[in-house]
């Protein structure tokens, strides 16, 4: 942060500014909670025989203890795109209206997670069912360490319910896939020949206000070589619409690069992942009774209706110890 040029670049020097801040509190944190520590240690070398400080000490040990597992959730986000945007998309899955509408369910979810939290959700794209529901969305979350929490929705999500739609109301399973991938910033090298681009661009369709479908606004970008298509709706002018889809693409080549190096690193050292990306990660069961369990980490509540109104938090960081382990 010294140097001459630092703020020559504003979103560079804003990031760095962000990160510096974060590892101060990290430190601070642990600084306070080390201090609490030895402060409880030789309280307890004193007061052996006070029952009534015994019981303060105790407390005072439970608290630590829970403030010591909060912070452990803060050091295991230290992946490389932990503390970067997530760029999130559901599909919704066999089964028609029921799968589409499980889709609009988990898109709503996530809008309360983000709300809770204060992110910013961001929509790029969507596809309406025609009944009911969404049949594919694809949005941002915007905020610290998005990515690193978001990370553990990936994968199939099963739905167990009386159908809404069935008129001899029949249990139904419904799936519905959910992608998450870190926004890479600029600062990150990955080339992108223009030649190897298609951009098409047609009339917006979907939420989006009134300014939807009275211009070709809307942008599909089609990279070629790889076959990944990107498209976004959610901006008013043509211009704003490309930009957003070519960051997107961008998160998803480079994504897609990650993956086959750890494809490749698994076929020459034998490995396995414990937790298998776009596997069944989690089931919600509204009836014949209620739960929501996690089927990688067997976290589980009885409180479906709080996970379905956006209470995750509980899953992200059983999910995160489990891979910190």
């Amino acid at each position: 942060m010294g140097v001459p040029e630092f703020w020559d670049n504003q979103a560079l020097s804003q990031k760095v500014i962000s990160e510096l801040k974060d590892l101060k509190d990290k430190f601070q944190t642990w600084s306070e909670l080390n201090k609490r520590v030895n402060d409880a240690g030789e309280l307890i070398s004193i007061v052996e025989q006070d029952a009534g400080l015994q019981q303060e000490i105790a407390r005072e040990l439970q608290s630590i203890g829970s403030d010591v597992g909060r912070f452990e959730i803060k050091v295991f986000l230290s992946d490389k795109f932990d503390r970067e945007n997530a760029i999130v998309s559901i599909n919704s899955g066999a089964g028609g209206t029921e799968a589409c509408d499980w889709a609009n369910m988990l898109f709503r979810m996530y809008g309360r997670w983000a709300d809770a939290g204060k992110y910013k959700l961001e929509l790029v794209d969507i596809l309406e069912a025609e009944e009911a529901g969404i049949k594919n969305v694809t949005f941002i979350i915007r905020g610290l360490y998005a990515y690193g929490y978001l990370k553990a929705e990936r994968g199939v999500h099963r739905l167990v319910r009386i159908s809404p739609f069935d008129s001899n109301k029949r249990r139904h399973t419904s799936f519905a896939s959910v992608d998450v991938i870190p926004e890479i910033s600029e600062d990150v090298e990955l080339e992108i020949n223009p030649e190897d681009l298609k951009i098409d661009t047609f009339r917006s369709s979907g939420r989006g206000g009134q300014h939807v479908n009275v211009t070709d606004s809307a942008v599909r970008i089609t990279h070629i070589p790889s076959g990944i298509i990107v498209s976004c709706q959610s901006e008013r002018s043509q211009h704003q619409n490309k930009q957003t889809a070519l960051r997107v693409l961008r998160s998803r080549l480079y994504q897609k690069l990650e993956e086959e190096q750890k494809k490749e690193l698994e076929k020459i050292s034998g490995d396995k992942k414990r937790i298998e990306w776009g596997s069944q990660i989690r089931s919600y069961v509204l009836y014949p009774y209620l739960m929501v369990k996690d089927h990688r980490t067997d976290y589980q509540t009885s409180n479906a209706n709080a996970v379905l109104d956006g209470d995750l938090n509980g899953f992200m960081e059983a999910y995160l110890r489990i891979l910190a382990k």
